[in-house]
């Protein structure tokens, strides 16, 4: 197939089995209603794969590979919307394309090396997920619906990253947006889960909103909202985003303004759905969904959307310097996620914050605005999809022995009962971890290697070495958090709960061998990446600008995999498994000691309340807005109201005040004629 025919076809065969389950499922497929989805996820998973080869194919091919290599298809032209000269300029200083006169949307899609790779990691994710989601799924009533969702949702996800023009891509980002409430909220007779879903929901607006104002001044500024330029005929027709911002940058100081805040507000909508600080409070509490939509859309898909912005818009943050924002925002998610992971109680939390951590280190390499630092990103997203959906499943496959119970204090000692899950989870532990010579290992080091390299440069190595020390510590909180769910669940004396009736046994197949694939992938993957370089080539052959790729030329083969680096690293992991093991694998009285010893320095409080940035919010935004509509509905019931309804009620009064002078006497009409005339006498004199 052509890649033309790829791009269409990977997200239309999932929208495709979603229309399927939603219409046949409760009538025709019944039981079956999942078919239509799984099969068509993973034929577009084999679709991705072929793309992804003819991809790599076509970069081989190339003559010139200082230019990249890509494939843009344009469906059609959604919107073509002339402006007259007079109304064009929308500001005293346009941009360098001067002013827009027209406002065109094309339905364009592209292929290269970063939407491929990323294409392939979503349905491969999304493939292992809809098969496990079989077994998770089996008997409940809105299995139908849930499996329409699930489809729904990977056609959102693929159009997302195919889409090379940001109305369409916001589009779809909105869409991803839509179907991550309708899965999260999926058991809707729960409060809980109907209260996450809006939660989610609500947050992720707030940071859309930075997007369209910073489409807005795109389009202001720059009269295109394309990423890619167009050629006809071998002739520039109109530079892309990326192209024209670095231009402007280039060639004026005094633009950078304009451009600083298009990447601000770039980066705000990155943080809504990518779950960074301060955006981060809806994530944990989407875990009200079903575990199979935790693994998929809160730790593999939809929450990397925003590092995908990023990586795609790099150039453009380098360009005005943003990306410090980027480093300072990843560094603290970082620290901040792992700190508070350190104390919950709840499995699929610990997760959630865990996810929320090494999002942060991605932005914090992306932040260093280099193409070593986006290619480690790109590198961790990959393994980290991995090992995070595989420890997402391992959770659903504990919750689904023991009755849906998550809180680790009430589990112990399920290694015997739960023998693939154990293994499994601890594959997933020891990737997360960044033990040699699992995954985790090498993407966290290409991200700590691009910060070391940034801080050995001279331009801002005071802030870099703070930067790398800030996620070396995160490193050994990791260790520890990750490892403490793993020793109290599976390790020690066995605790079952009632609610699992005592019949503690293995998931199916359907849902173990999801597991032992993923922790496959997530054993072997990133020494595959590391060891063939096939990764770093890959990226490097993305459509980059000039300018830019001439700034980072030769920097991947100059960023080495430092020995030293890595051996300080595994030094870390060790000491931090090491600490959980002493801790957990003992007597409880240890934990306790623990606890409050970080109550010295008022950190266990800090941790376990998360921070109360929730509450914070509640008092300083909710609180203050209830207090706002509560006024507002005040003043629309007795003031408006009673406006509108005065103005209907006063004809009524008047006639009610005129009505007694229809009482149909003759006398009285002829003295009311005499009265008039002698009024207009009396006016006329006057």
């Amino acid at each position: 197939m052509t890649i033309e025919t790829l791009l269409i076809l990977i997200p239309t065969l999932p929208l495709a089995g979603a229309v399927l389950s939603a219409a046949l499922g409760t009538g025709v497929l019944r039981g079956r209603s999942h078919w239509p989805v799984v099969v068509a996820v993973v034929a577009s998973f084999l679709a991705s794969v072929v793309l992804t080869f003819q991809v790599q194919r076509g970069v081989e091919m190339q003559s010139d590979s200082s230019q990249g290599f890509q494939r843009v298809v344009t469906l059609w032209r959604w919107a073509d919307l002339r402006i007259s000269p007079s109304t064009s300029t929308l500001h005293e200083d346009p941009g360098p394309a001067g002013p827009p006169t027209a406002f065109q949307i094309d339905v364009v899609l592209r292929a290269d090396s970063l939407s491929a790779v990323m294409l392939t990691i979503v349905t491969c994710v999304a493939a292992l997920v809809a098969v496990y989601s079989i077994g998770y799924m089996h008997g409940d009533r809105g299995g139908w619906r849930f499996f329409a969702y699930f489809g729904l949702f990977v056609f959102s996800m693929t159009m997302l990253v195919e889409a090379s023009n940001l109305v369409v891509l916001f589009v779809f980002w909105e869409l991803v947006g839509l179907c991550s409430y309708l899965l999260i909220g999926f058991w809707y007779e729960k409060p809980a889960a109907a209260v996450a879903g809006m939660k989610a929901f609500l947050v992720n607006r707030v940071g859309d909103a930075g997007f369209l104002l910073a489409m807005f001044l795109i389009w202001t500024f720059f009269g295109t909202l394309n990423l890619h330029s167009t050629w006809a005929d071998g002739a520039l027709v109109q530079r892309g985003v990326i192209d024209q911002v670095l231009e402007a940058a280039k060639s004026s100081a005094g633009r950078t303004a304009p451009i600083a805040a298009i990447c601000c507000l770039l980066m705000w909508a990155a943080c809504g759905k990518s779950a960074q600080f301060p955006l981060h409070v809806w994530l944990p509490d989407a875990m009200e969904g079903p575990t199979p939509v935790s693994a998929l859309i809160h730790a593999a898909t939809m929450v990397t959307a925003g590092v995908y912005l990023i990586a795609r818009c790099l150039p453009m943050f380098a360009a005005c310097e943003v990306t410090d924002l980027v480093a300072l925002v990843g560094g603290g998610t970082a620290l901040l996620g792992a700190v508070i992971a350190l104390t919950q109680n709840d499995l699929k939390r610990i997760l959630a914050y865990s996810t929320i951590s090494h999002l942060g280190y991605m932005f914090l390499a992306l932040g260093m605005g280099t193409l070593a630092g986006l290619t480690a990103a790109m590198f961790h997203l990959a393994t980290h999809a991995f090992f995070k959906a595989l420890l997402f499943l391992g959770a659903g496959s504990v919750m689904h022995a023991t009755g849906g119970v998550t809180d680790i204090r009430r589990l112990g000692g399920l290694r015997r009962r739960l023998p693939v899950t154990y293994w499994t989870f601890l594959i997933g532990c020891l990737a997360i971890a960044g033990v040699w010579p699992l995954s985790g290992f090498f993407s966290k080091d290409a991200i700590l290697l691009a910060v070391l390299n940034r801080a050995s440069t001279g331009d801002g190595a005071q802030w870099h070495r703070m930067l790398f020390t800030t996620a070396l510590v995160g490193v050994l909180l990791i260790d520890f958090y990750m490892f403490r769910p793993f020793f109290l669940v599976f390790h020690g004396e066995e605790k079952l709960p009632p609610e699992s009736k005592g019949r503690v046994r293995e998931s199916p197949g359907v849902m173990t061998v999801p597991l032992m694939v993923l922790a496959f992938g997530s054993a072997v993957l990133g020494a595959y990446f590391e060891w063939t370089g096939g990764l770093d080539r890959l990226l490097a052959a993305m459509p980059l600008p000039d300018r830019w790729r001439e700034l980072h030329a030769g920097e991947l083969a100059a960023s080495v995999r430092a020995v030293p680096l890595g051996r300080i690293s595994m030094a870390v992991t060790l000491v931090g498994i090491a600490l959980a093991a002493v801790v957990f694998l003992g007597r409880r009285s240890k934990a306790a000691a623990l606890a409050r010893l970080m109550n010295v320095f008022g950190l266990y409080s800090l941790s376990y309340g998360k921070f109360f940035i929730d509450p914070l919010y509640q008092g300083l935004i909710v609180r203050p807005m209830r207090g706002v509509a509560w006024f507002a509905a005040l003043l629309d019931r007795w003031v408006l109201d009673g406006l509108v309804d005065m103005v209907g009620w006063t004809p009524k009064w008047l006639g009610a005040a005129l009505r007694p002078i229809q009482n149909g006497l003759t006398p009285f009409y002829a003295l009311a004629m005499m009265v008039g005339v002698l009024v207009l006498v009396v006016m006329l004199l006057m």
